[in-house]
């Protein structure tokens, strides 16, 4: 029996990012002693001073990093949506009737292995400089995650489960919603933080092409390596690894109460 309290579990959390702080003192030792350059890579002081300067001044100026953040938001989101609506019944659908899956694999395997970056001219053709175009890159990072361990999910339940549901009278709606999502969630739950994950580094590289709001943290970095100030172009760096942390913390918080009955 755990014995562990409420108290225990947090200081146990806390202990978890005890070598995170002790990195960055390290960090922030070597760049006040010059031991690294500030104009190679700035010291942790450095990179807070410039968040704080991108929160109250923005960059370009007028250009807040709430707006930025918002921006690069709605773009993920849109096209990890996207992704997962098509990806999540295309996945079921080749995984329960094997016909479509020996079908549709062949054109999934040739597509699979280009990457999203390789699709930013015609992305531009269709769509245009924008959102629209981001989203449609952000689309195909997250499509192939999604799909294959759709696929994996439903290829790992028991085929007795699905044969005994058959016999009891499932028809195709109730097998669909009862026996093959809950069976799968929890591959397909880690389908989408890979897909996440590949939204936002596709994301930064769809901005670096261009947006017509001026708004995105990808175009906020761009611009900041115009101006050559690495201290920004860190902390546009840090915002995207905090934000890309906390989505991932809320599926799996979103995980542990879909899964409470596995």
């Amino acid at each position: 029996m755990d014995h562990t309290g409420p108290l225990d579990n947090k200081m146990r959390r806390l202990l978890n990012y005890m070598p995170l702080l002790v990195f960055l003192i390290f960090w922030q030792a070597l760049s006040s002693s010059g031991a690294i350059p500030e104009n190679r890579l700035p010291s942790p002081a450095a990179i807070a001073g410039g968040l704080a300067e991108l929160i109250h001044d923005g960059l370009p100026p007028g250009y807040g990093l709430a707006g930025h953040f918002a921006a690069s938001i709605k773009r993920v989101l849109s096209g990890a949506l996207l992704a997962l609506v098509t990806a999540l019944p295309l996945g079921m659908a080749m995984a329960y009737l094997g016909r479509l899956g020996d079908m549709l694999r062949p054109f999934v395997e040739l597509l699979r292995p280009v990457p999203p970056l390789a699709w930013v001219p015609i992305s531009i053709l269709w769509f245009g400089i924008g959102d629209g175009s981001a989203a449609f890159l952000i689309f195909l990072g997250a499509f192939f995650p999604i799909l294959l361990n759709t696929i994996s999910g439903v290829m790992s339940i028991n085929k007795r489960l699905i044969e005994s549901s058959v016999i009891l009278g499932a028809g195709k709606r109730d097998l669909f919603i009862k026996v093959l999502v809950p069976g799968a969630m929890p591959s397909i739950i880690t389908g989408i933080r890979i897909a996440l994950g590949i939204g936002w580094m596709t994301l930064v590289a769809a901005e670096f092409t261009g947006v017509r709001s001026g708004y995105g943290l990808g175009y906020m970095i761009m611009t900041a390596r115009d101006i050559q100030r690495p201290d920004l172009i860190v902390s546009g760096m840090a915002v995207i690894g905090l934000v890309g942390y906390c989505m991932d913390m809320l599926i799996k918080m979103a995980e542990q109460k879909l899964l409470r009955w596995s």
